[in-house]
């Protein structure tokens, strides 16, 4: 999985989660990678954020300040609400139901829920495209 730091022609900044830099590429050329305040299409990498190191070694991009932090706040908890609305909670069946999704043993519908770190990386492996569902809490997040 690897993250970018994404802008819009309008200076709209906003992070992205993708399989791998391939993934990214594919998508954009696609048009599917688009702002979620303007939802232009019109998307480029940006400059990335420090990384802060966790205790378990892994790092987590953080930001503050943004003039439009509210907006992507409410873009993002609109996206969850998309998603939670339309599409299959599979619970920790996760990776068992992208991966049947992804190889075409079952039909193509939205789906969401937990996996282990290890399922994570086994479905990056396997080339199968998820993203991470933003969790946008109501206060001091």
């Amino acid at each position: 999985m690897i993250h970018y730091s994404l802008v819009c022609d309008k200076s709209h900044k906003f992070d992205g989660w993708f399989a791998n830099a391939a993934a990214y590429d594919a998508q954009k050329q696609r048009g599917l990678v688009t702002c979620p305040i303007c939802l232009t299409t019109a998307v480029d990498k940006a400059i990335m954020a420090p990384s802060v190191a966790r205790t378990d070694g892994e790092k987590v991009s953080l930001s503050i300040g943004h003039p439009q932090h509210q907006q992507l706040r409410e873009a993002m908890a609109a996206l969850r609400n998309k998603v939670t609305s339309e599409a299959d909670y599979v619970g920790d069946k996760f990776a068992e139901e992208a991966r049947k999704i992804h190889f075409k043993e079952v039909d193509q519908r939205g789906i969401y829920g937990e996996a282990t770190k290890e399922e994570v990386a086994a479905l990056i492996e396997d080339g199968v495209d998820f993203m991470p569902l933003p969790s946008v809490k109501e206060e001091h997040n």
